[in-house]
């Protein structure tokens, strides 16, 4: 599998703004689309929503190239990204010039499109609708209130957290890991026995227990899977490579 990342840097101290400003934007109105005819890219840094598609073209065994956006500069403004995400947000993909933003739908639709013979994407109606269930479910019942308990408890500057929405949010997620925790009763992944993308876009979301420090141990079979996807190599190299 081939990787090649492009990223944008912050200015060396000293530096003109007027200067940093002329060649950055030089830079990527001539890589943008040059990139955008070349390989299937993916545009975003890897501690975003991106590492989601990150992950999964690494399970998937593709060549790549991500273009490393950060979010918290001005770089999602630039006029030539706009073309390709007019939202300013990551992750965006660009696979032989088809554009697709939203991080879930572009996992599915890489699943779909690569993922069949590699057991990533279901060879039946059924087990692509539950894959589309798990997907839609983790974003509508979890990562609001688990993004809320991270930014109060790891993320935000101390004078801004909140421990009455960390404990709010945490009481919401019990209902929701319940769920997710009896669906896991008696199968290792949550199409059965196979890990798929289904799991990934899940986890991918439930990672986030990690960091804030959110205890499952009420939630073994959760845990148990938990543990599973995360220790998988292709999710460890694209987040250490």
């Amino acid at each position: 599998m081939g990787v090649c990342i492009v990223r944008f840097y912050v200015k060396p101290s000293g530096t003109p703004d007027h200067a940093v400003q002329a060649w950055t934007g030089w830079l990527r109105s001539a890589l943008v689309p040059y990139l955008a005819k070349q390989m299937l890219q993916i545009h975003g840094i890897t501690q975003s929503r991106a590492f989601r598609p990150l992950w999964l073209v690494h399970e998937l065994g593709l060549d790549y190239q991500q273009v490393a956006l950060d979010y918290r500069g001005d770089a999602l403004r630039d006029p030539a990204y706009l073309k390709l995400n007019p939202n300013a947000r990551i992750p965006t993909l660009v696979d032989d010039g088809f554009v697709l933003w939203e991080s879930m739908a572009i996992n599915l639709y890489l699943a779909r499109k690569y993922g069949v013979e590699k057991g990533l994407w279901p060879d039946n109606i059924e087990g692509e609708a539950l894959t589309w269930q798990w997907s839609f479910w983790v974003m509508t019942e979890v990562e609001h209130a688990l993004l809320s308990v991270l930014m109060h408890k790891r993320i935000l500057p101390e004078e801004k957290r909140d421990p009455e929405k960390v404990k709010r949010n945490l009481g919401i997620l019990r209902q929701p890991f319940g769920v997710l925790n009896d669906a896991l009763e008696g199968d290792d992944y949550l199409l059965g026995a196979t890990f798929s993308v289904a799991d990934l876009n899940v986890a991918s979301v439930l990672a986030w227990c990690l960091p804030a420090h959110v205890h499952l141990a009420d939630f073994p079979a959760l845990q148990g899977w938990l543990r599973r996807c995360l220790d998988r190599p292709a999710r460890r190299a694209a987040q250490h490579r």
